[in-house]
């Protein structure tokens, strides 16, 4: 696949115009070397669409991705949804964000089989153990950068450190924190403008890696342009998407049925949860460990350790549970026979995804033309520019976060890995030193996992 590079173009000129099949390329080998969760993700798709391919500029790029950040569902797969759809109309929207998706949900269906039918397996453990430290040093990385270009001036930097300390030291909801940071943000825009201006005056916006395919300055193509006709075409479209499933499935299994509860509740946890996967995690685990009893608490840690390790979403865990719930379903097993588990399985994790993910591309194609009008209008940029200097802070507890994890997996009272250290600090070396690409620090990360676990 072709791509445009910095080196490989005039540093004023854009690059060259992306088909849609090679923008396809792309969405699918990020589908499958999208690890670490939102922020690595993120970084990931900034890393390369901003920085090397040069697709898209950096304040088109953040003003997507704040649209993004205040959605329920998982940000990073609705920000590569939003990106596809403004290079390449519906179709490249659906594309980028059903192959952000489809590699995760196919390689879970085949781990959560692996584990309910066999348990451990050590070639995937020891994979994984040189991944995590390379997904540390990948969301260390993102702090860095994007923290380099949004965090202009002083207003901007005590927005990040007081999202940082409400996160970290009083456990404050990523939702409250993003609703805070919006209003000051809309209050700044009011009161000091220019401190809540993308590339305002107090503090430059860090050096340009060249013109963009789309640039600051590129009008919006007419698929983007917000039309009345066009938004309620996409929220039929999108209500038919939900409601003819549903309603198959109450009418042939019956409501109580575990398929048709699995995609009510589901649907409820796509749009009545906020602040992308972590804030989804809690009631997911209310609800299908509690309260439905899909799977056991056990089994849903080890499905979040198998969403950390794997590509895609960290939402993505939704998959296992439905697998596993309906591995274990009784009436599934009444309905497709004893000796067909995995169909039964791999049903209910295809149909928790339709529902999970549903929503999020409604809210892109429905929402994407309003946002598309505001990226130069101060009253909309404000708030979502402080948005992102708080992300920042989000993210800094996030790197500190898979830190602790990856360096006392036991605990603080448990030994410290030195291995993973020397890993993590080598990541982190070759990303920000030796700008080394985020594809090529996973997979030595991954061979260096399993050499060691092998020895």
């Amino acid at each position: 696949m072709t791509q445009p590079a910095a080196t490989g173009e005039s540093a004023g000129a854009p690059p060259s115009a992306v088909g849609f099949w090679q923008a396809f390329g792309f969405w699918l080998k990020l589908g499958f070397v999208s690890f670490g969760g939102p922020a690595g993700q993120i970084s990931i798709m900034h890393q390369e669409l901003v920085e090397r391919r040069r697709w898209i500029s950096e304040r088109r790029f953040l003003h997507a991705l704040n649209y993004c950040m205040v959605l329920p569902g998982p940000e990073a797969q609705q920000l590569a949804t939003y990106i596809g759809w403004l290079m390449h109309r519906t179709r490249g929207g659906i594309v980028a964000g059903a192959l952000f998706v489809l590699p995760s949900l196919v390689i879970l269906i085949g781990l959560s089989w692996i584990y309910v039918a066999f348990g451990r397996v050590p070639f995937v453990v020891g994979l994984f153990y040189g991944i995590k430290p390379a997904v540390t040093a990948i969301v260390i990385h993102a702090a860095h950068r994007i923290g380099s270009r949004a965090l202009k001036n002083s207003a901007l930097w005590a927005i990040a450190a007081a999202a940082f300390m409400a996160i970290y030291a009083l456990n404050v909801p990523f939702p409250a924190i993003v609703v805070t940071a919006g209003l000051i943000g809309y209050a700044g825009g009011r009161l000091a403008p220019g401190w809540f201006q993308l590339g305002g005056a107090h503090g430059g916006a860090g050096p340009s890696p060249g013109k963009a395919l789309i640039d600051d300055d590129t009008p919006t193509p007419a698929h983007a342009q917000f039309r009345w006709s066009g938004l309620l075409r996409v929220m039929l479209v999108g209500a038919l998407l939900w409601a003819l499933p549903i309603s198959i499935l109450n009418a042939t299994l019956g409501w109580q049925h575990t398929l048709t509860q699995m995609g009510w509740f589901f649907t409820k946890a796509a749009l009545l949860t906020f602040g992308g996967a972590y804030a989804v995690l809690p009631y997911v685990y209310q609800g299908a460990v509690l309260q439905y009893g899909w799977l056991s608490p056990p089994q849903m840690i080890d499905g979040l350790a198998l969403g950390e390790t794997t590509p895609g979403p960290l939402i993505m865990v939704v998959a296992f549970v439905g697998f596993v719930g309906g591995y274990a379903s009784t009436e599934l097993q009444a309905l497709l026979g004893p000796n067909a588990l995995f169909m039964a399985g791999a049903i209910a994790a295809t149909l928790v995804t339709w529902f999970t993910f549903l929503p999020s591309f409604i809210f892109i194609f429905a929402g994407g033309p309003l946002i598309e009008s505001t990226h130069d209008d101060l009253k909309f940029t404000a708030p979502l520019t402080a948005i992102t200097a708080a992300v920042v802070g989000v993210i800094l507890n996030l790197a500190m976060f898979f830190g602790y994890h990856v360096l006392w997996p036991q605990g603080l009272h448990g030994s410290f890995d030195w291995a993973c250290a020397v890993m993590t600090i080598a990541a982190a070396v070759a990303l920000l030193k030796f700008k080394r690409s985020v594809w090529q620090v996973i997979g030595a990360g991954a061979a260096l996992g399993l050499l060691l676990r092998v020895i």
